[in-house]
């Protein structure tokens, strides 16, 4: 597998992603949500989402002919648990208000690709800055 042409960054949190943002003020970024990674089962290392691992390969793929210049975060919402709770900080953001995972949203922008549209190689290739 090649090198990503461009800057990615994990994390966990609202808090953690906040900090992250702040540190690329002023680039271009998208940030994709998924849920945690399973530590035992079938699918260790992978998300617990199924439509998470769905979108992983379709992003992954979209990502080598994007931009040089993006930051993509990758932000892990937590487990299922956790991201079915109403009150989850990333559903109640008012910056964020994620309903559904995955999620990839252009930070400062209005353009955003839900659940299903993250499955579509073609949207999600022109999601991405080239």
């Amino acid at each position: 597998m090649s090198e990503p042409r461009q800057l990615q960054i994990q994390v966990e949190g609202l808090q953690n992603l906040k900090e992250t943002l702040e540190e690329h003020k002023g680039k271009q970024i998208v940030v994709m949500f998924i849920g945690s990674m399973l530590e035992e089962g079938d699918h260790i290392g992978e998300s617990w989402c199924p439509d998470c691992r769905d979108a992983e390969p379709v992003v992954e793929a979209a990502l080598q002919q994007a931009s040089t210049d993006m930051v993509f975060i990758l932000v892990v919402v937590g487990d299922k648990p956790t991201w079915k709770d109403p009150n989850n900080e990333f559903r109640t953001s008012p910056v964020f208000k994620l309903k559904e995972i995955p999620t990839i949203v252009e930070y400062g922008t209005d353009k955003r690709l839900g659940c299903d549209e993250c499955k579509q190689q073609d949207l999600v290739n022109n999601f991405f800055p080239k």
